[in-house]
């Protein structure tokens, strides 16, 4: 059966989250490169800001007025294209051409080959520093009357990532500068390609520094979709104000069990067996509700 989304469903509810596991387990395994765990661990939270915490609109993709997000852990990318892809920014097809050469779905956001990427991430860390640029001007177009409403700006960060000083200096100026549209993400799921973080560079506590630096913090279980959605509702969003930045505790590899370890996963690219295995434990043995990509 070709591969397709569901219908009457919402983009959060474990059903539809599912098939987002199902369809970057695909199109990781077509491309037989990328990076399966990081991936699956971002789906709850990203699922539930695009379920109702991000004003866009595929008929106008380029709207001014639209929310933005930087996928500043550009290496999940899978996940963000399979949400847009549900979303109709584009066929579902297309998803098995990740990283193909000359494609728009590139292993990293790649803002040449896809405007819609709002930065073109992949050297981590850059993409904070870009957020917080794009939150402050936002902020100016909107307080000068060039926007109709005031941008939200999601930045979505690794924990191995946020060992890099490039991210410390932005969280600094966004301290300072105060930009009150601004979300910072953090996908905690405790693992690098190195090893775990704790091993590697200890962030802790990194609450206490994150408010030190003039963070609006708030820690949460990032695959509990109540939750996520509790946090994101009550996120207002200001001009000027304390810019948030979300703590999501998650699992590398969540929602198939052999993938769920901190770093085996993290750039292994299941082979045939190995997917048919993981979509087996998703939906049952041989069981495709949604058909599949790789027909």
């Amino acid at each position: 059966m070709t591969f397709h989304w569901p219908e009457n469903l919402a983009l959060s509810s474990e059903r539809y989250r599912k098939v987002l596991r199902q369809s970057v387990l695909e199109g990781i395994t077509a491309a037989k490169s990328g990076h399966p765990g990081g991936s699956l661990s971002m789906i709850e939270f990203l699922s539930v800001i695009m379920d109702g915490y991000f004003e866009q609109n595929p008929k106008t993709p380029e709207d001014p007025d639209r929310d933005r997000l930087v996928l500043s852990k550009g290496h999940g990318v899978p996940t963000l294209y399979s949400l847009m892809s549900a979303l109709g920014y584009f066929e579902a097809a297309e998803l098995v051409k990740l990283r193909s050469l000359g494609h728009f779905l590139q292993g990293h956001p790649d803002r040449d080959k896809y405007k819609l990427m709002e930065a073109s991430t992949g050297s981590l860390g850059q993409g904070a520093s870009v957020a917080l640029g794009l939150a402050l001007g936002l902020r100016h177009q909107f307080q000068t009357k060039q926007l109709r409403r005031l941008p939200r700006v999601y930045c979505v960060l690794g924990d191995g990532e946020i060992q890099e000083g490039q991210v410390w200096e932005c969280l600094m100026a966004a301290g300072k500068f105060k930009p009150g549209n601004l979300v910072f993400v953090l996908d905690r799921n405790r693992g690098q390609i190195d090893g775990p973080v704790e091993e590697i560079m200890n962030l802790d506590p990194l609450d206490e520094k994150l408010r030190s630096f003039g963070m609006n913090v708030s820690s949460v279980d990032g695959h509990d979709t109540l939750a996520l959605k509790g946090l994101f509702s009550a996120i207002e969003i200001k001009p000027e104000s304390r810019p948030y930045f979300v703590i999501a505790n998650t699992v590398k590899g969540k929602g198939v069990s052999f993938m769920e370890h901190p770093t085996k996963w993290h750039g292994a690219a299941p082979k045939k067996e190995e997917l048919e295995r993981a979509l087996d434990e998703l939906w049952g043995a041989g069981e495709r509700p949604y058909g599949t990509l790789l027909a």
